[in-house]
């Protein structure tokens, strides 16, 4: 199907350090909508690191808080932004402490401990916005199921239109593609020191989340709303 797919992520304020650094190792910025400058102490070649990135540049640096959908006709994007509006009333701003983590294969920012207020945020996400969710092709969810899915992951697939939300869910920020085997060591190790240089021990922060916007099936998502959280600290 073409046309265009929403989503509601966690994206760090733009001016903060934890984004830039975010946007910077993906090399783009999904406020702009921009090429950034990769950071000069990750020596590796600009091609290189462009293919290590690809996938997760497509949508930003972000936590998916509800997966990407198309939306139905009946519904009109600020539709989105007023549910964002009222959601947003009622969650606390969340604190954590993050790391640099190999999951799957992959390298992403997770808190280093479980935070169930951050379980509840991406919890009440999904069912706050499935009502504008055009249910998924079935093409799609055959991609979804050659992954393996466990059933109850199908179960979830078929019911919210991604496989990973309530207990399959684990907020990351994703930093790589899945990396080969040999590589993922150094990887790994380069981007902790990166990040350990650029955000040191400081807390992250969700103070908002945001509505994204991928135009059609090629395209990078982009911010296109964002809504302070204005209830007392959490986490």
């Amino acid at each position: 199907m073409e046309g265009p797919r929403f989503a509601i992520y966690f994206v760090p304020a733009a001016g903060t350090v934890f984004y830039r650094f975010g946007a910077s190792v993906l090399g783009y910025d999904c406020y702009t909508g921009e090429a950034v400058a990769r950071p000069r102490a990750i020596d590796l070649p600009e091609s290189d690191w462009a293919a290590l990135t690809a996938e997760p540049a497509t949508y930003g640096f972000h936590a998916t808080l509800k997966a990407p959908f198309r939306l139905r006709g009946d519904f009109e994007p600020e539709d989105i932004r007023a549910r964002l509006q009222t959601l947003a009333a009622s969650i606390p701003v969340i604190h954590f402490a993050g790391a640099v983590q190999l999951i799957a294969g992959f390298v992403a920012v997770v808190p280093v401990a479980p935070l169930p207020a951050i379980d509840r945020l991406a919890a009440d996400c999904v069912t706050a916005f499935d009502h504008f969710r055009l249910p998924a092709t079935e093409a799609e969810r055959n991609r979804r199921l050659a992954a393996g899915l466990s059933p109850r992951q199908t179960e979830h697939l078929d019911r919210w239109g991604y496989p990973y939300v309530f207990e399959e869910f684990r907020f990351h920020m994703t930093l790589t593609g899945r990396l080969d085997p040999e590589r993922r060591e150094a990887i790994h190790a380069r981007l902790q020191c990166e990040f350990a240089r650029q955000c040191g021990a400081d807390a992250i922060q969700i103070d908002r989340i945001a509505l994204v916007r991928q135009a059609e099936p090629r395209a990078r998502f982009r911010v296109v709303s964002q809504v302070r959280l204005t209830r007392n600290s959490a986490g």
